[in-house]
Parts: C-alpha cells; structure tokens; sequence
C-alpha cells in the first residue's frame, strides 16, 4: 500500500500541512468543550461553532474562533510536542480539514515533523526526539463533528522548522534541486524564520548547520500581540485571530517590535550576512515586516511566494529528493 508523505509544521500560531496536492494551515486555538450552546437569539446572528474534536482525552473545539466557545488552552513551551492533549486534538483537527480540502487518506502517512531549534538542541533533544516520535507514531482515531476518523502513522522524521525552509528553496516541487540555487547548498545561506512564538535564525555552509550563527529566541509575534494588548484583555489565540482580520491596532507596537527583531539579529549575525549567498525570510511575521526587513539584506532577501507554508512545503519536498534528516 502506498505511503502518503506529509510535511507538518508543528507551529505555536498554526498547525501547516503540506502534501502532494497542496497545503493548508489551521490556526493553533484549542478550547475545552464545556461550554452549554445557547440558542440563537432573536435580533442576533447565530454563530457557526469551531470544529468539534472529540478523542481519548476529551472533547475540544480547535481552529479559527476556538477561543469563544470554550475554555482556552493556551500552553506554548515546548513540552506541546511531546503529545500533550491539545496537540493531539489539533493534529486531529488539521488531518481532518486537510482530508476534508484533498480528500481521504488512504494508506499509512509517513510524517516531517519541523520543530523550533530550542526542542532540537540541548541536553534534552534526543529525549524530544523520542517523545515526538512516540507520540505521533502509531493509529490516530477521533471524531470531527460526530464524523469518526483512522489514520495509521508509521514513519516520523524530525528536522528543524528553518531547515524547512532552506529546502523549500533549493528544491522544486518534485524534489528536485532548482540549478540556479544549487550552488547555495555549498556556500553560506541564512535563514530567518518569524514565527508566532520565536524567531529563529540558522546558517548553512557547505551542507552543515554553523552553530556559531544558530539561534531561537522568545520574539515572534507573540511578542508583538502582547505589545499592543498590554491590558490582556485577549487570549493569545483571540489576539492572533483578531490581528489576521485587521482588527489590531499596531501603530505604536510594530515598530517596538520590529526594533527587537531586528537587534536580536543584529547581534547573532552582525555584518557577516553580506558574506551569505542569500538570506531567507519565512513565517507569518515576515508578512507584517514585509517593507522593512528585506531592505537590510541589500538585495540578499529571498521572501517565498507563500512564506507562511513556506517550512511545511519545504519539509515535504524533502521526501521527495531522499533528504529527510
């Protein structure tokens, strides 16, 4: 039986899968399901409810709006990629909207996982390895809006979000290296990757990993929302989802917020980008910082066509070039 491959970037803002037909993004807001549904009032719109994941540690709403009909679950350090309840549920949730867009998985799925650079370094990385593979390997079985769901994981491969998308640039769709970037992969790349809870910062050279240049830190947009929220009146999950829809106001944390970034940078890599055959700017942030942050490279910037899918489409071309770490 045919094994599917998928690329998973396992991200604290959403959940990315990318396979052979394509990819999709599920926002990371899990709330426990115990709140009573109230009947739609006269005068006022009913509210479509989240999708509803039920498994063996309960019963959870999970993706956009989350957040408003439960109560949040909002654990982002990285014991979540160990299996904890709420990931389990929004694996659940993202296989089901990616089943549901691409159709039925038949056969067993052999997983990239991309994780931050902090879970994969450190005296505990082996033991985060393990855990992850223990976790996702083995039969998933839920119910999504009543609907039961099987899928078999036999295979999980582990590498680091950034490396994602280093391979998202080298290679085509068919795992294939494009000739033009070819000579990159021998040369010095770097790699910035803002994400929803870090920003993490990786060179290659001559196919290694220059530990030197190698960093993740606590700046990703989380940051930027707990900025421009200083009152909490949001869940992180709510902020996030109210910043997708323009509804924050960042005219005084944006520029708060892009000075961190850029000084966490500024003193991992200096001046020595300019020696770098190319600087990759990927994750969701790199949207918000779009007219600003590409201009410090000096025409070394290289933003993808899609930089929020950008880690898991890259993870899954992996697969097919055989370079899977």
């Amino acid at each position: 039986m045919q094994t599917n491959y998928i690329g998973f970037d396992a991200g604290n803002g959403a959940i990315k899968l990318y396979g052979p037909a394509g990819g999709l993004e599920v926002l990371s807001q899990v709330a426990t399901n115990g709140t009573k549904q109230i009947a739609s009032s006269f005068g006022l719109h009913k509210q479509k409810a989240p999708l509803n994941i039920r498994n063996s540690f309960g019963s959870f709403y999970i993706g956009e709006g989350a957040h408003d009909w439960g109560r949040p679950v909002e654990s982002l350090d990285i014991e979540r990629n160990n299996g904890t309840p709420e990931m389990e549920s929004l694996l659940n949730g993202s296989l089901t909207r990616f089943t549901q867009r691409y159709g039925p998985i038949s056969g067993p799925i052999s997983l990239v996982i991309g994780l931050p650079q902090e879970a994969l370094s450190g005296e505990k990385a082996e033991v985060t390895r393990d855990s992850v593979r223990r976790w996702l390997v083995g039969r998933h079985q839920w119910e999504a809006d009543g609907q039961p769901y099987s899928l078999e994981v036999v295979d999980v491969k582990i590498a680091s979000q950034v490396t994602g998308a280093l391979f998202d640039y080298l290679l085509d769709e068919s795992g294939k290296f494009i000739q033009e970037r070819k000579r990159a992969f021998t040369e010095e790349v770097g790699v910035i990757s803002i994400g929803f809870g870090t920003v993490e910062m990786l060179v290659i050279k001559n196919r290694a990993i220059v530990q030197r240049f190698t960093l993740g830190t606590a700046s990703g947009v989380r940051r930027l929302l707990e900025i421009a929220d200083s009152q909490k009146m949001y869940s992180l999950g709510e902020s996030d989802l109210r910043l997708r829809q323009g509804k924050v106001d960042l005219s005084g944390a944006l520029p708060v917020w892009e000075r961190e970034v850029t000084g966490v940078i500024e003193k991992q890599w200096g001046t020595f980008w300019k020696r770098f055959a190319a600087v990759l700017l990927v994750g969701g942030g790199t949207i918000l910082l779009k007219n600003s942050l590409p201009y410090r490279f000096n025409g070394k910037a290289y933003i993808p066509d899609d930089p929020i899918l950008s880690v898991a489409r890259g993870l899954y071309k992996m697969t097919r070039s055989g370079k899977e770490k």
